[in-house]
């Protein structure tokens, strides 16, 4: 049986037993707030529990790094969704220690992409695109850094309202431990 298969049989008795009933929530994130995190898989149910979070307390965007990297992409447009149309408040971006996002070479990860069969003039072809491909797939050198700089991009983005806190956090992927990296209520008073 294929991993899709089983995912789908367990899915039949999940539903058949109503096992989604304590899960059972609306859209609108209760505790008001977005947070931008990185889709590494220790954080999936560790970063609920440190925060004390429960289903439906939150709307939570996962993408590698946990990152920002541009005003008008999708991870702003999901923030900004999250504030004007679900009722979220604030905006939490974290990160967290040991993230692969850390160091990554995008040479290598280009190499990796031929190993699997992406053909060099494919590659070429992006490259003569106009598509900067190497710094598309470059990751960070620190943590600390990326979490500010997209606590930046957030706080000077033209279309969030004014007032709306943006924090910035890093947890530890192995004891939950959180770190304050900039506290957007201080921001706002400062």
């Amino acid at each position: 049986m294929s991993k899709l298969e089983q995912m789908l049989s367990f899915n039949k008795g999940f539903v058949e037993n109503r096992e989604f009933e304590p899960y059972l929530t609306d859209r609108y994130p209760d505790k008001k707030v977005v947070i931008v995190t990185c889709m590494d898989t220790r954080l999936t149910e560790l970063l609920p529990k440190a925060l004390n979070l429960k289903n439906g307390d939150a709307k939570i965007i996962k993408n590698a790094g946990g990152i920002v990297t541009q005003p008008f992409g999708n991870i702003m447009r999901s923030i900004l969704v999250a504030v004007y149309e679900l009722g979220a408040e604030e905006v939490i971006v974290i990160g967290h220690h040991e993230c692969g996002m850390t160091g990554l070479n995008p040479e290598t990860m280009i190499q990796h992409m031929k190993e699997r069969g992406i053909t060099g003039d494919t590659i070429d072809t992006l490259l003569h695109s106009g598509i900067n491909l190497k710094r598309w797939l470059t990751g960070f050198d620190s943590v600390q850094e990326s979490v500010l700089n997209s606590v930046s991009i957030i706080r000077n983005h033209p279309l969030l309202p004014p007032g709306t806190a943006v924090h910035g956090l890093i947890i530890d992927p192995g004891t939950g431990n959180l770190d304050l990296m900039a506290d957007g209520y201080k921001h706002l008073t400062a």
